[in-house]
């Protein structure tokens, strides 16, 4: 799933090539709004919101998206021809004179009142990248559940908005603590250095084409340990570790250096969390 840097780019795209400009082509191919007719409104903007994009549209309209695993969108010049798949998986065309974006695969696709947009996203914790980033408010979420690991609560998008799997690793890792420690646990000062930790890097990484967390400038390096199985860690040489994601406990692939990061592993949990329906989007 994309984190909110990616996301950020994706809709600073979509608002480079649509904001502003009347919609001459708008084609929602999702049954419930397959008629809805937006041709001649003008796009007013497009607004990341963690890992949602908000189009808003004139007349008090906006179309919500949210592209999880497998959605993306796409950009063409206008009577191009689009590349992004099979044009079966297209649901969504928003076009004007010069050019035009396809939402492919997207899983979550609905319009609705701009008025009423905290329905789609009003569950949302702070965003990292938002105007309003609140990082007290961030903090105070993430340890809301002493006893929930801290893998888990990051990706909690309730806690902080824009979080995904990559970061979770990096932020565990650049704390020196297990991503299964529970977040009672935590030395006092870490919640809120993993919290500017966190909107450090996303700010960092949001204008950038590809993401970096670490300071090396060795090849292949550009992250500590998310997507390393098995290759010396750079802090201590220890070899880094993953854990698949399990069913039913809302966790995903987790990567981790032994060394640098002492405490509970997934064979070795510090608690027994109830089960609980994982809100990573």
């Amino acid at each position: 799933m994309p984190e909110g840097d990616t996301i950020w780019q994706v809709a600073h795209r979509l608002h480079a090539a649509l904001a502003g400009q009347v919609l001459t082509r708008a084609d929602l191919r999702v049954a419930r709004f397959a008629t809805a007719d937006l041709t001649g409104r003008t796009l007013l903007d497009v607004t990341p919101r963690g890992k949602h994009l908000l189009a808003r549209i004139e007349g008090g309209l906006t179309l919500h998206s949210h592209l999880r695993m497998e959605g993306a969108w796409r950009i063409y010049a206008t009577g191009e021809r689009p590349r992004g798949g099979p044009d079966h998986q297209i649901r969504a065309i928003l076009g004007n004179v010069r050019s035009t974006a396809y939402g492919y695969r997207l899983p979550v696709l609905e319009l609705i009142r701009t008025a009423e947009e905290s329905r789609a996203v009003g569950h949302l914790g702070p965003d990292l990248l938002g105007p309003g980033w609140d990082p007290e408010e961030a903090v105070r979420r993430l340890c809301a559940d002493p006893a929930r690991p801290l893998g888990e609560a990051l990706l909690d998008q309730r806690n902080l908005a824009g979080i995904g799997n990559v970061y979770k690793s990096e932020l565990a890792f650049l704390a020196a603590v297990s991503p299964w420690l529970p977040v009672g646990d935590l030395g006092p000062d870490v919640p809120a250095r993993l919290v500017a930790t966190a909107h450090r890097l996303l700010e960092a990484n949001k204008d950038r084409p590809d993401r970096r967390t670490t300071t090396t400038r060795f090849p292949g390096t550009p992250l500590h340990v998310y997507g390393r199985e098995g290759r010396a860690c750079l802090r201590c040489g220890t070899r880094i570790r993953r854990a698949d994601a399990e069913a039913g406990n809302g966790d995903r692939i987790t990567y981790w250096c032994p060394g640098c990061q002492p405490g509970p592993t997934r064979s070795t949990p510090a608690a027994s969390p109830t089960p609980r329906t994982q809100p990573n989007d």
